[in-house]
């Protein structure tokens, strides 16, 4: 069995998101030797809470708490030479994405993304934008392997002492981090933890059957059940490109809430989708969630042709005032 090196990138408090949980648990499944590496201003607040998934190494200081090429790439570099890790895996952020195809280069190791399961067997991961899925095995080394979310169940294990091993690596950043600029407040609607995944799609804003469009009353209901319901908002590209058309739109969507082909390929246990037809480009990015509904009044749509277990016939204006209502 091969060392398995596991990078992370704690936050400012030395929180792990759910996502370096999950390829902790990934790498537990291979069944060799796991060895976490942490990257950021403060490995000890995170070595307490994943040190008893192995030994830790860490890269910390403030150089290495915000993300640049530079100091990640240093960074992930030195870890793999201190682990003599054979596989190399990482959760598929922004961050570990920028950087680690350059780490493979410089380690003379190979890299694949979009992985989606591990097992000893192989690894399997997305090509064509999600379309198909392939099995394989590589036996260059080192390994790299980015995961993405939910490719396996969140790494579960009781906090220890903290002990970590520091890995001296001397920062040579061609940037400057000024400040960081925060979008301004408002009303998050982006949940990937989120027990429920509420879609819209471009009829929201079409004519209703009174023969007027009610714009401002679908932002109302869609936000009702964002908020009362908690759940994460997605929506179809056709919604998002409205912008662009100079029709009437939503305000509070951008192409982040964006899901399938082209979009994110969330995992949520339930989904709900409305005046969506459901064709193959939208569903596509629906293919993890445990339990699909949709909401449209036309009963030969996309989303009858099982592609949901479920189809409510029905007006979605009508089905979420009363959804609102009740969950109100």
């Amino acid at each position: 069995m091969e060392t398995i090196l596991v990078l992370l990138h704690p936050d400012a408090e030395g929180a792990i998101a759910k996502a370096g949980l999950e390829a902790i648990a990934a790498a537990h499944g291979l069944g060799g030797e796991v060895i976490i590496g942490l990257v950021g201003g403060n490995a000890a607040g995170a070595a307490k809470v994943i040190g008893g998934a192995g030994r830790v190494l860490a890269v910390e200081g403030d150089a290495f708490s915000q993300s640049r090429y530079a100091t990640d790439a240093a960074a992930a570099q030195a870890l793999v030479a201190a682990s003599k890790a054979g596989i190399v895996m990482a959760p598929a952020t922004s961050r570990w994405s920028r950087c680690l195809a350059g780490v493979a280069q410089r380690c003379g190791g190979r890299i694949d993304s979009h992985i989606t399961a591990i097992a000893p067997e192989g690894v399997t991961r997305w090509y064509y934008r999600q379309r198909i899925e392939a099995t394989f095995t590589r036996a260059e080394l080192p390994w790299f392997l980015l995961l993405e979310s939910g490719a396996a169940s969140a790494w579960q294990g009781a906090p220890c002492d903290g002990t970590f091993e520091r890995i001296a690596v001397e920062a040579a950043p061609r940037t400057e981090v000024k400040g960081v600029v925060s979008p301004g407040a408002g009303e998050q609607t982006v949940k990937p933890e989120a027990e429920l995944l509420f879609v819209a799609g471009a009829g929201w804003t079409k004519k209703q059957k009174d023969g007027a469009a009610h714009v401002e009353r679908a932002g109302e209901l869609i936000l009702g059940i964002v908020r009362t319901a908690g759940a994460s908002l997605g929506s179809s590209k056709s919604l998002v490109d409205l912008s662009g058309e100079g029709q009437a739109v939503l305000p509070f969507l951008s192409h982040l809430n964006q899901v399938g082909q082209t979009g994110s390929t969330p995992r949520h246990p339930k989904g709900l989708a409305t005046c969506c037809h459901g064709e193959e480009p939208h569903v596509v990015g629906w293919r993890f969630i445990q339990d699909r509904r949709a909401v449209n009044l036309d009963a030969n749509c996309g989303w009858a042709r099982g592609k949901a277990d479920v189809l409510y016939v029905a007006d979605a204006f009508e089905v979420m005032e009363e959804l609102n209502r009740l969950l109100a």
